[in-house]
């Protein structure tokens, strides 16, 4: 979807999958996975869609090369879009037959703002954070403060974070954030683990297992051209 159409309430629910494309794919292959996806921005409950290969992957562990962002006004069309035969048929023809490996992590968005549809050429950092004890209430709602208040620092043009609430596919990840900027050359200069020590609030880290940072862009040219 292209539109840029502002959020007629202050809640979304995200949803990122994140792929790992087999090295040997043809490029057509890879192409036909994602026009499909874009595809799936004809169903009436995706409210924004983009996908494509991922700019950059900060992990030691984990190695993704391609994302899913869909927005959606309700759990219930989330679930919506994921049982939906379309859907189930992307997944299966594919995107399974292509990937060795698969993440997805979901979360409702309080107090959203800004463009439901990022423009193109957007950059976006996703962040997700595994804490050492996910039992911790009250870390959780520490950490989301923290998250919340990251465009004091940076020029974030739209900033969404949540706690995840689809476990099974999220590799044990229970935060996650979306940073939108203007483009690379606004993101690219930011360190945010940097950030995080110099807000002082360095009681954040303590709890982390693990961070998984990635940028990407979104595309100019969403479906025929990929």
């Amino acid at each position: 979807m292209s539109t840029t159409t502002t959020a007629a309430t202050n809640q979304v629910v995200e949803h990122i999958v994140l792929f790992k494309v087999k090295p040997e794919t043809p490029a057509a292959k890879i192409a036909s996975m994602v026009n499909g996806l874009y595809g799936l921005t004809s169903l009436p409950e995706v409210l924004h869609l983009t996908a494509g290969a991922l700019h950059r992957t900060r992990s030691s562990s984990l190695s993704f090369t391609h994302m899913l962002h869909t927005r959606y006004r309700s759990k219930e069309d989330l679930n919506a879009y994921t049982v939906h035969p379309s859907h189930v048929s992307v997944v299966k023809e594919s995107i399974r037959p292509i990937i060795d490996d698969i993440m997805a992590v979901d979360w409702v968005s309080n107090d959203f703002n800004g463009p439901i549809s990022p423009p193109a050429n957007s950059a976006m950092r996703v962040s997700f954070l595994k804490l050492k004890d996910e039992r911790d209430e009250n870390v959780k709602v520490e950490i989301l403060g923290v998250l919340g208040g990251m465009d004091r620092y940076a020029p974030i043009e739209q900033l969404s974070c949540g706690e995840n609430f689809s476990p099974d596919r999220a590799k044990g990840y229970s935060i996650a954030s979306i940073a939108v900027f203007a483009g690379l050359s606004e993101l690219d200069p930011l360190d945010f683990d940097a950030e995080f020590v110099r807000s002082g609030e360095e009681k954040v880290k303590d709890p982390l297992e693990s961070v998984l940072v990635l940028d990407y862009v979104v595309p100019a040219a969403q479906a025929a051209s990929l």
